[in-house]
């Protein structure tokens, strides 16, 4: 297969400002890249609708998507969507004034959808209408104690500092899983004893594959971790597979195993922000900043074997990558 999907923003264009993450992108997309002939196609152009953004510079962004079988349950910021595939037609839409900063949607085996709500550092439970069922505190503290119910959160732009700025979710079994940006970890929501370590730098996806969870790092590496006995197996340092020792590959989150050899990762161009703690990793390095980006990984060989920029396509912030399921007969070109 010579196409891949990924999915993000485009990049607001401003002059006389910086812009913050929350302000980045003007519209989200979902684009088509055809490895071989290297051109695209756009698949989804999407702006939120007024009543779900806040007023004023709104970052408009496809975040972290699951794709399930012919379904891809997709999110911004402010709202859930469901699309239909090879169509992309939208044919389930959710936006709940509690939505903040939203990372990550994932639905479950009972037909519900886990929505992993940042900017109030929860997991949200909520059916395929649109019903908030429960939700989970990634600190395990009182939500509404520290934020309000009456709060439209869609509306705000930002709740940073968060306390945990928690990104992805994942399920072993029937636990649920999520990686927390500021603890360095991935975290049980049903037993908090049972955690996993990442220590290396602060993760973002978490991705069950073949029996093993992949976690990207921001800093561009990759951790394989026994599912079973939650241990780490390897780490991966994509700058050294990259050559890149005079350059940042950019800010790492999305990846796409193909197989246990070969490993699609998204960088994002690093830009400013006020949150400097965030960006450490970055001025430790010193190093020039890469175009937003997608790489093939051959982990047997530990080389990078393709690189696509991204921003030249429509895409800016790099978040999501995917590739359809096969149809009969047809064969993954790595």
């Amino acid at each position: 297969m010579n196409k891949i999907y990924v999915g993000g923003g485009q990049f607001r264009s401003s002059i006389f400002q910086k812009l913050e993450e929350w302000e980045s992108c003007k519209r989200a997309m979902l684009v088509e890249i055809d490895r071989a002939t290297k051109g695209s196609r756009s698949c989804v152009e999407y702006e939120s609708p007024k009543e779900a953004a806040p007023d004023e510079l709104p970052a408009i962004i496809f975040k972290s998507s699951t794709l399930i079988g012919d379904k891809l349950y997709a999110c911004t910021s402010t709202e859930v969507m469901i699309y239909d595939l090879p169509s992309f037609r939208l044919a389930t839409y959710i936006s709940l004034p509690f939505f903040n900063d939203v990372h990550h949607v994932y639905p479950t085996p009972q037909g519900t959808l886990l929505v992993m709500v940042t900017g109030l550092d929860i997991v949200a439970e909520v059916s395929l209408d649109g019903k908030f069922l429960r939700h989970w505190d990634v600190m395990g503290e009182d939500t509404w104690s520290i934020f309000s119910k009456d709060t439209d959160y869609r509306k705000i732009s930002t709740t940073k500092p968060h306390r945990a700025h928690a990104n992805h979710i994942f399920q072993l079994g029937d636990e649920i899983w999520v990686t927390r940006f500021h603890q360095r970890d991935a975290i049980s929501l049903h037993d908090r004893q049972r955690k996993i370590e990442i220590g290396i730098q602060r993760p973002h996806d978490g991705f069950l594959f073949n029996g093993s969870l992949y976690f990207t790092t921001v800093d561009g590496h990759v951790l394989i971790v026994n599912a079973g006995t939650l241990k780490i197996e390897r780490v991966i340092d994509l700058n050294e597979m990259s050559g890149s020792s005079g350059e940042t590959l950019g800010w790492c989150r999305g990846l796409l195993p193909l197989d246990e050899r070969f490993l699609w990762v998204g960088f994002t161009r690093v830009r400013p922000t006020k949150f400097r703690e965030n960006l450490n990793w970055v001025r430790q390095q010193k190093r020039t900043h890469r175009p937003s980006h997608i790489a093939l990984y051959d982990l047997q060989s530990g080389s990078c074997l393709e690189e696509i920029e991204t921003e030249p396509h429509g895409i800016g912030v790099v978040f999501t990558l995917f590739q359809p399921p096969l149809a009969p007969g047809e064969i993954h070109n790595r």
